[in-house]
């Protein structure tokens, strides 16, 4: 590296002036979002840095609104890849499933475009870290290139990353072997064989295409990253932590600065409480008993079927309920007007959870989902439907105990609107011992979480601690480069 070449007096005005944070996050919501809530935080907590967010023509907008005008947006412009329509740059907008192979595949072409951008931020000095999803493999070779330490985000928990890398290396484990326990875990961490993500379970089939693009195109990018940025706290996720790191290089560290949502501050909280187009706190402000909020996130297909027994079951439940519904096409087959109200829209889902009529929340518990839903210390019923779901699911009810989960043999069963009606009653049951137990779980998240991000705790010197490690990390480079040239 040319920092190697640079005298001892020179180092420190190196590190100083490496003070340009660049944010790079996949085109997902459940992606995406996590990272504005941390360009956002650097932005309050590090008032000396520049802080760069990478977008796309299509996701512009709903950066912009969600970011304060201290952090930069560059814009690259998105491959063009049939049969992949035009304008359609996050997963949310695909029209069909089937086209997110051919989505990941069209995020690897911003390779060249993203190496040009880098190189026109690197003047007068390098940026200090790309921070970047791991489905953007192709950054890390990009910022190695340049110069440029990578952090690597993956959305997920230490816990399910750990064990979704565990069983990669370990293979899954024959079939009708029950639960089992993961290898590199704490002894008590035992999964199903119906728990592993999708892709895990298929990690050997090179014709999938999602797992083809795991293994060619982010490949080890992803463990040689210097670290880890982790959307989580030390509380529920710290005994994950050094199962987690052990799989990448010896310097790496997992940084858990988490909920990041929290660390970002008010102002973020005030700017989401604004990007309500469809009413839903005005709405829940009339409520006169606890709500069920109801959401899958904007990624999961949920069957046609599936959504007719979920909306027979919220009706014969009794209780009130606000539900996210993504699918455009569908059409309730019972009239829910009277008793809660369908939603197809945008819903500010922190802010929904945070609202004191919300008094349970069913979920396919994705990650940003369960951090939200402790950190306003709302119980869950988790419903998982993909990707590391299943573990996230796990984690929430039977390791914190904020919630329990819906009986699930396959997920291309259709659950009944008998199931759904009872376990949404249990789930609103406040004051069952099941109820105030995880009520008070859940309670006590929300505090953890609130301590976490609160200064001097773990959360917030982590993020602290992440910059001026980096910055150190080119220190050390300088003086161990000077040192070889001496011995030289």
């Amino acid at each position: 590296m040319a920092a190697t070449t640079t005298n001892g007096a020179g180092s420190a005005q190196h590190a100083v002036g490496r003070n340009h944070i660049v944010v790079f996050p996949f085109m997902a919501k459940g992606h995406t979002i996590p990272l504005l809530h941390f360009a956002t935080a650097l932005s309050v907590h590090h008032k000396s840095l520049r802080v760069t967010m990478v977008t796309t023509p299509a996701n512009l907008a709903f950066a912009r609104s969600r970011l304060p005008s201290s952090v930069r947006l560059a814009v690259l412009p998105f491959p063009s890849l049939p049969p992949l329509p035009a304008g359609v740059e996050s997963t949310d907008a695909l029209p069909s499933p089937a086209l997110y192979p051919t989505f990941l595949r069209a995020t690897a072409l911003l390779r060249a475009p993203f190496a040009d951008l880098l190189a026109s931020l690197s003047s007068p000095s390098p940026p200090l870290v790309l921070v970047s999803d791991f489905f953007l493999g192709f950054t890390h070779r990009v910022a190695t290139d340049a110069g440029v330490r990578r952090v690597v985000f993956h959305g997920m928990s230490c816990f399910s990353m750990a064990i979704s890398k565990s069983l990669i290396e370990s293979g899954p484990p024959p079939p009708g072997c029950g639960d089992f326990h993961v290898p590199r875990m704490p002894e008590h961490v035992k999964i199903t064989a119906v728990e592993m993500p999708d892709t895990i379970a298929k990690i050997s089939d090179r014709e999938d295409p999602v797992v083809r693009f795991v293994m060619e195109d982010i490949g080890e990018s992803d463990v040689r990253s210097w670290g880890v940025l982790v959307n989580s706290f030390a509380m529920v996720d710290q005994d994950y932590a050094a199962p987690f790191e052990s799989f990448y290089q010896p310097d790496a560290r997992a940084w858990l600065a988490g909920p990041l949502f929290l660390a970002a501050g008010e102002e973020s909280m005030k700017r989401e409480e604004e990007l309500d187009p469809e009413g839903c706190l005005p709405w829940l402000d009339k409520a006169t008993e606890p709500v069920v909020y109801v959401s899958f996130g904007t990624q999961a297909h949920v069957p046609d079927e599936q959504l007719d027994e979920l909306a027979r079951g919220l009706v014969q439940s009794g209780h009130p309920f606000l539900w996210a519904v993504r699918s455009e096409n569908w059409s309730s087959p019972v009239d829910v007007a009277p008793h809660g109200r369908v939603i197809r829209g945008w819903v500010p889902q922190r802010s929904v959870l945070a609202h004191r009529a919300v008094g349970g929340f069913v979920s396919h518990c994705g990650w940003n989902s369960v951090m939200e839903s402790l950190a306003a210390a709302k119980p869950v019923l988790a419903w998982p439907m993909m990707a590391e779901q299943h573990l996230n699911a796990k984690h929430v009810a039977d390791i914190i105990g904020a919630g329990f989960r819906m009986n699930i043999v396959d997920n291309k069963v259709v659950v009944d609107r008998a199931e759904v009606e009872k376990m949404v009653r249990r789930l609103m049951d406040a004051g069952s011992k099941e109820g105030r137990e995880m009520r008070a779980r859940a309670a006590w998240a929300r505090q953890e979480a609130k301590l976490a991000v609160s200064d001097g705790g773990m959360s917030h010197m982590a993020l602290l601690k992440l910059v001026d490690e980096l910055q150190g990390s080119y220190d050390r480079d300088v003086t161990v480069g000077k040192k070889d040239k001496t011995e030289a």
